[in-house]
């Protein structure tokens, strides 16, 4: 139990019953964030694909619906990837995406 609280604050890893109350905080903090980064992580992509799209002259919603009608299957991790280490691909990606918003 004092090994698992070892770096806590003040009594939380010395005294026993300060240090349960601690761990036991500290394990359902690990919990629910575990989640809540599956979420901020999201977010992240959803952020750098409008930046990247911008610069390419569409919003993120004109990309993303571009991107279905034209049968691209991307998801957001991989565009956010391909905007920020290869911008030349996804211009081409984005001008596939104008092309099909233009049509419909």
């Amino acid at each position: 139990m004092l090994a698992m609280t070892k770096g806590h604050r003040a009594s939380k890893h010395k005294l026993f019953k300060r240090a349960h109350e601690s761990m036991i905080h500290s394990l359902s903090y690990a919990y629910a964030h575990r989640r809540e980064r599956k979420g901020d992580m999201r977010r992240l992509w959803i952020a750098r694909v409008n930046a990247a799209a911008r610069s390419n002259g569409l919003t993120y919603g004109e990309l993303i619906y571009g991107l279905k009608q034209s049968g691209v299957e991307v998801n957001r991790k991989m565009l956010a990837d391909i905007a920020v280490r290869e911008p030349a691909a996804f211009a081409s990606l984005a001008n596939q995406a104008k092309s099909e918003t233009a049509k419909g």
